[in-house]
């Protein structure tokens, strides 16, 4: 099947660079070089999601993805911004320019594994940077992997753009996979924990002496639940409770929880914030605790160019089977930090499907199966291709950077 499935992507590969023009004939040096190390852009997939790591213990994926990328040429920055299992891979060419990156993800999930195809995602990252590198000729160009570690839970491009390593780029791709579309429209998020301290007492003979910090967590619980009728539909609030207290019988002294606070528009989600806020402090009130509030991580929707995403549309023409449509809003979504990067620099993420049939949902054990198929791992061999292509035409076409530019400046604007 493996074998098959080669031969009918090469085989499309080719038709499409007879017929597609001018764009197709100028890929054909990026697609025989991806075709070229199609089995070491598996075997790295492979690897990863055979070995999985929880975020910022992801040690064996950075190993692999920086030897292989010292071996070509790239000079390895370990434990950038403070993170152990963060990197910054730099190819330099003719004195270096024009600088496109690839935030490459490998970090899998707790008790599931990679149930979101981050091992297609460093990949086809990596494949790609090496790829565009063996393409420059003596054109002044920059190729960067930025290795971001923890993307499913501390969030490792947030500190990494504090430190102004993403601004050494000029754009920035990635490939998740998914149901295949050309940008990606998510939703700006806030994390937070709620811790309330109230005071212990026998829940039975004295329950009057105890202040219950439990009762907190409820009437946060419940007031956010009352919230939900009155705040916009993309607006998304769930959260868990991470401490009940120790005993029944026992008045917690002790309680919290945490939450995600979601939407589209990160002005009117600062303002949601801000009501769920009002409703933690009314519950310590109303139970006379004492209320910690805990941000623990924020970032903004993905800000999508569509200058940059209609470029990469006609890129993968060349490449994909079937046309990829442009992103639309609308729907349910979810939240990543590739939006805090698409906020410093202009950036590009698309999805390819990881079956013949679509996409499973993310973070489900469908997925794990689907990112180690023959087909789910060709996507990754794929997406070098199209991310590379579009790299060379970038670097090839200072008019089209500049527009990609402008459009972003505006897009930024009206997402913030």
């Amino acid at each position: 099947m493996r074998l098959a499935l080669r031969t009918i992507l090469v085989a499309f590969t080719l038709l499409a660079l007879v017929v597609g023009g001018a764009t197709a004939q100028g890929s054909a040096g990026i697609g025989a070089t991806v075709d070229s190390m199609r089995d070491e852009i598996i075997s790295w997939a492979r690897f990863i999601h055979e070995n999985p790591e929880l975020g910022n213990q992801e040690f064996k994926a950075v190993e692999l993805l920086t030897g292989v990328l010292s071996e070509n040429g790239f000079e390895i920055e370990l434990g950038v911004a403070g993170l152990e299992t963060a990197f910054v891979a730099t190819y330099n060419n003719a004195g270096g320019g024009t600088a496109v990156s690839f935030m490459a993800e490998y970090d899998a999930l707790e008790g599931l594994g990679h149930g979101c195809g981050h091992n297609l995602i460093a990949a086809s990252c990596v494949g790609a940077a090496i790829a565009l590198s063996k393409n420059l000729g003596d054109t002044p160009a920059t190729v960067i992997v930025f290795g971001c570690p923890a993307e499913e839970t501390t969030s490792g491009k947030i500190p990494m753009a504090a430190a102004g390593l993403f601004n050494r780029a000029d754009v920035g791709m990635q490939m998740h996979p998914g149901g295949g579309a050309i940008g990606s429209y998510t939703l700006a998020l806030n994390l937070v924990d709620f811790s309330y301290e109230g005071k212990a007492s026998h829940a039975a003979s004295a329950p009057w002496e105890g202040r219950s910090a439990l009762d907190g967590i409820m009437m946060l619980f419940n007031g956010v639940e009352y919230l939900r009728e009155h705040v916009k539909s993309d607006t998304r609030i769930h959260g868990i409770v991470t401490n009940g207290g120790q005993a029944a019988n026992i008045v917690p002294e002790a309680a919290s929880a945490r939450f995600y606070v979601r939407g589209t528009e990160r002005p009117y989600l600062d303002s949601v914030v801000k009501r769920v806020y009002a409703i933690a402090e009314a519950a310590a009130i109303a139970t006379e605790t004492k209320l910690t509030i805990s941000p623990i991580k924020q970032y903004d929707n993905v800000v999508n160019v569509p200058s940059f995403m209609s470029m990469l549309q006609a890129t993968a023409r060349a490449y994909f089977p079937s046309e990829l449509p442009l992103a639309t809003p609308g729907g349910a979504a979810a939240s990543t930090d590739f939006g805090t990067a698409s906020s410093t620099i202009p950036c590009v993420m698309f999805g390819l499907p990881p079956t013949p049939t679509g996409s499973p949902a993310g973070h489900s054990r469908d997925m794990v199966a689907a990112a180690i198929t023959d087909y789910g791992l060709e996507s990754a061999v794929i997406a070098s291709k199209i991310m590379a292509d579009a790299g060379l035409q970038i670097i090839n076409d200072p008019e089209l950077l500049a527009t990609i530019r402008a459009d972003w400046e505006i897009a930024k604007a009206g997402s913030n």
